[in-house]
């Protein structure tokens, strides 16, 4: 979308169908080039002036139809395409997408086994904690993990809420095998901010730079 007129994402969008296709396919022909097999597909922001109530219907629908356009189009290419519900709490008010729930009942709607949840672990706390049995209720649908402490999205082992061994033994155990995205905003030097994985590596009897399928 255009981001100077606010808009992170368009799948959900009314009268943006046109650009949220064209916008899919150069993201399809970058991750053809790069190798990369998922794809996400940003559902976008409630228009300004508008009630979340009020458009709630259409901008469902909206997103319905462009995820099945997108599911077939990816198909194609052996892709997966990927919804992650944002925080309406603290990140982004007005984005469309906010729960793990409302993103479930979105996907059974679709109806294409190649859309996937992208759970990120920091908005799915803010907006409904329990995170134990919500890994347990959506892993099925679960396409891509990402991680950052709660409340102030740094690294895992800072000051917070989340107990991430914990968490990364409950994937291990439900036998999560992808990637975990470490999307964090980290307190000060990168590579100095990875000291909790050579941690919980050395915790699990690793050597640094071999990865666990969890913490990969």
């Amino acid at each position: 979308g255009d981001e100077d007129a606010g808009e992170l994402g368009l799948a959900a969008v009314p009268g943006r169908e046109a650009a949220f296709r064209q916008g899919l396919e150069e993201a399809v022909r970058y991750a053809t080039a790069l190798g990369c097999p998922r794809i996400h597909l940003m559902a976008g922001r409630v228009p300004l002036g508008a009630e979340r109530a009020a458009v709630a219907g259409e901008m469902e629908t909206t997103f319905i139809e462009n995820l099945r356009y997108a599911a077939d189009l990816l198909a194609q290419e052996d892709m997966i395409g990927l919804v992650e519900p944002i925080n309406n709490r603290i990140t982004d008010p007005r984005y469309f997408l906010n729960s793990p729930h409302q993103a479930a009942a979105i996907l059974e709607k679709v109806g294409r086994p190649n859309l996937k949840l992208q759970l990120d672990l920091f908005h799915c706390q803010i907006m409904d904690g329990n995170l134990s049995c919500n890994l347990q209720t959506y892993f099925p649908l679960i396409g891509h993990i990402q991680i950052a402490q709660v409340p102030g999205r740094h690294e895992p082992n800072s000051p917070g809420e989340l107990n991430f061994p914990y968490i990364f033994e409950l994937l291990e155990s439900l036998g999560y095998t992808g990637y975990v995205g470490c999307e964090y905003a980290p307190k000060g030097d990168t590579l100095e901010g990875l000291s909790w994985l050579r941690s919980y590596w050395e915790s699990r009897g690793l050597q640094h730079g071999r990865t666990s399928k969890a913490a990969k």
